[in-house]
């Protein structure tokens, strides 16, 4: 145990190191204090007939997004459907059908990423690089933007705009997201990562059977997919898949992309508060809950299957086996680096994968799921887990002020009815297509045909699948047949939901911020930037989830180990 414990450390110290830097580098391109790209973007702006400068209300930049990602998911819905009568599509696969290419399409709109089909059997190559992966940049992007409109919401006095739309979706495109994939893509081809327009290769195994191997364009969509918390896999298999992912090495430098912009983002907001402190505190509380969850799901699989061992299985570490449940893991990169990535890609809403997360013990198997369920504000999606926590802080605040009898502040801005109906909203909106969407697929035929495994373990499956797309994470525990009408549209209901249902009030939220004046800090003022404050918000983020889904966990994961130990 003590090598994962030190690949967490090592783990967490190369995050921050890359983190902090790169913070200060989107706070400075946020402010719009990037003179070169200001310059490079004033043809843009120009030809798009945008003024950059324009402060917009909450309302017309909630609009923008809206209709922005809208005309996105048409035209991801048109590539699919069209792909036949499309150039880059060598192995001519057919249309994709209208309801897996509605769920695909809304899927890499939200940022969820959610695949319902094998990649590299049903995409063309056009429409995984002009489809999926100019989503990829695009979903991100939204998701910045979102998170630096509110940081200005905070930030301003009296103000009745929280910024420009089309200038935060182009600066964080341009200038931080397309920088960043570019180097990654470049490391992941020298570590063998495939990036071709090469026909797919067949070749001759060693039991004289003929197998294709799919090729393409993998490691520009793989750099992107990982530092956009995007997560969908060129190939089916993802992350576990040689072509996407070959050595330990690259394993671990996606592991730290996932996480790499959400970190970043937290040192950025406390930059754009103009209090560094407020940013350290938020990524001290999501580290917190991050490491417990590393700690709980390794210890579970380490300890594995408690029935083999009766059964004359050797389950102990050894030198001809790592130990512990290996099943439906990667035995290139071992227990440990698994358990790793399992808890990386689900705190931080990204939703690939190197194991088989179905394979999981129903203990390890609930962590992820319990990420997911906090809301996936643990880093968090890149910009979504800011703002999900910024949410959660003000819920701390409101918390603690009416412990002590005053009217709750955070960054100076007081908080009240408005802000806190909105933060309900925000809060809500998952838990109810989360449980509302479980109760439905088991209650109803169509639902129950998708679910392969009997008991608790099945319902996991629909509790999983539903909150992996409420969240916008994308991963499975993938037992479940979902690529059916029925999944596919009530999981693009919730994918869409889940994004824009949460984006729309957190901008409303940003919108009532920036009226409000900015009061000064006296000695009644609750400070939020120490260890108090990182105790009371991880509190308020593990209360809001157990009292959301406590029973929904007790009919799933709780209920199979149970189970499990009474044979």
């Amino acid at each position: 145990m003590s090598g994962a414990w030190l690949q967490l450390a090592v783990f967490l110290l190369v995050l921050f190191a890359a983190a902090w830097p790169l913070g200060r580098a989107i706070e400075a391109v946020m402010d719009g204090r990037f003179a070169l790209g200001q310059r490079i973007e004033a043809p843009l702006y120009r030809l798009a007939g945008v003024a950059p400068d324009e402060d917009q209300p909450w309302t017309r930049y909630a609009l923008g997004l809206l209709v922005f990602n809208g005309l996105g998911l048409l035209a991801v819905y048109a590539l699919q459907r069209l792909q036949p009568e499309l150039p880059l599509n060598p192995q001519h696969w057919p249309a994709v059908a209208p309801d897996s290419a509605l769920n695909t399409a809304v899927s890499f709109v939200t940022n969820t990423n959610w695949q319902g089909y094998g990649g590299e059997t049903t995409m063309s190559r056009l429409t995984q690089m002009l489809g999926l992966a100019v989503q990829n940049f695009l979903s991100a992007a939204t998701g910045i933007a979102v998170a630096v409109a509110l940081a200005r919401g905070f930030a301003r006095r009296s103000a009745g705009g929280i910024g420009n739309v089309w200038a935060d979706l182009t600066r964080a495109t341009l200038w931080i997201l397309l920088p960043l994939s570019l180097l990654a893509a470049l490391f992941f081809v020298s570590q063998g990562v495939v990036q071709t327009f090469a026909a797919d290769t067949t070749l001759v195994t060693v039991e004289g059977r003929q197998q294709t191997l799919a090729l393409g364009p993998v490691a520009s969509q793989e750099a992107i997919k990982l530092l956009g918390t995007n997560g969908g896999g060129y190939f089916n298999a993802n992350s576990a898949h040689p072509f996407e992912n070959p050595t330990p090495l690259a394993n671990a430098v996606q592991m730290v992309a996932i996480l790499l912009i959400p970190a970043a983002l937290c040192f950025a907001f406390g930059r754009l508060v103009g209090d560094a402190r407020q940013g350290r505190a938020l990524l001290a509380a999501m580290t917190l809950l991050f490491v417990v969850a590393v700690v709980a799901i390794t210890q579970a699989e380490t300890a594995g299957n408690p029935l083999l061992p009766g059964l004359g299985v050797d389950t102990l570490p050894s030198a001809l086996q790592a130990g512990g449940s290996m099943e439906g893991k990667e035995v290139r990169f071992g227990l440990n680096a698994s358990t790793l990535f399992a808890a990386v890609t689900t705190a931080a809403s990204c939703g690939a994968v190197n194991t088989m997360h179905d394979s999981l013990t129903p203990l390890g198997g609930a962590v992820p799921l319990v990420l997911m369920q906090l809301g996936e504000v643990v880093f968090g999606g890149v910009g979504s887990g800011l703002y999900g926590m910024l949410v959660f802080a003000l819920l701390a605040v409101f918390i603690a002020g009416l412990m002590i009898g005053r009217t709750p502040e955070y960054l100076g801005k007081k908080i009240e009815a408005h802000e806190m109906k909105l933060v309900s909203i925000t809060i809500l909106v998952t838990p109810l297509l989360v449980l509302g969407g479980s109760a439905l697929a088991v209650s109803v035929e169509p639902g129950r045909a998708g679910i392969l495994n009997p008991g608790a373990h099945g319902f996991s499956e629909v509790l999983y699948a539903l909150a992996s797309a409420a969240n916008n994470n994308g991963s499975a525990f993938a037992g479940l047949s979902a690529n059916t009408p029925f999944y596919n549209l009530m999981l693009a209901v919730a994918m869409w939901l889940g994004r824009f249902g949460v984006i729309v009030p957190v901008l409303a939220l940003a919108g009532a911020l920036a009226a409000k004046p900015r009061l000064a800090v006296t000695r009644g003022t609750l400070p939020t930037h120490g260890a108090l404050f990182v105790a009371l918000l991880v509190g308020i983020v593990l209360l809001v989830g157990l009292l959301n889904y406590v029973p929904a966990l007790a009919l799933g994961p709780v209920a199979e180990h149970l189970a499990l130990w009474a044979r």
